[in-house]
């Protein structure tokens, strides 16, 4: 199973994305919200959700692990699909869209093409407690700082050090000074360990 790409982006549109990885190209649908993260660059870490069906194989990508996460509570309601997924997360930003489920909102969530009164009420039932772990600071945590992190992160297992050991540390460097670039948040990475 495919849980994340990186590489060059070969092509891009707001709804689309090649990923090259070593001469292979990856067509993932993405959100318009991970198009406007990863648009201007020139290569991009995207997480993954693979969908195989009988009669498809599809790729879902993502600039967030909590866009991913809310992807799938989202593709768990019955009568929601992965289209109607990504018009969610194109349409409203992620505490946007927690904000509304857990406040009862289903107004709001029926302003979203393809969401209508009883999807609304649907999703709201079905999510309204599994949606406590989209809280404000994990949210914050993988905005800005999430392309810097996870450039640390890579560069760190190359260096032969355990994911597990770094991302504590990395994340801590990142909610005190979240505008530190990548090359100082490595260096202050291997000062703390």
């Amino acid at each position: 199973m495919i849980t994340h790409l990186s590489g060059i982006i070969f092509e891009i549109s707001p709804s689309s994305v090649v990923i090259d990885c070593n001469g292979v190209g990856y067509f993932a649908t993405i959100s318009l919200q991970t198009y406007k993260d990863i648009q201007n660059e020139k290569k991009a870490l995207v997480y993954i959700q693979e969908i195989i069906r009988e009669d498809s194989h599809s790729l879902y990508g993502f600039s967030t692990k909590t866009e991913r996460s809310l992807f799938n509570l989202l593709i768990s309601v019955n009568g929601v699909g992965p289209a109607s997924s990504i018009m969610m997360l194109s349409s409203m930003s992620v505490s946007e869209i927690t904000s509304a489920i857990s406040g009862g909102n289903n107004l709001t969530l029926q302003k979203i093409k393809g969401i209508g009164a009883k999807t609304a009420q649907r999703i709201i039932v079905d999510l309204r407690d599994k949606i406590s772990i989209f809280e404000t600071s994990e949210i914050l945590d993988y905005n800005l700082g999430n392309k810097n992190k996870s450039e640390a992160l890579s560069a760190l297992e190359v260096l032969g050090i355990s994911k597990k050991i770094t991302e504590k540390i990395i994340d801590k460097i990142l909610k005190d000074n979240p505008d530190i670039e990548v090359e100082e948040l490595i260096k202050d990475t291997l000062k703390k360990l």
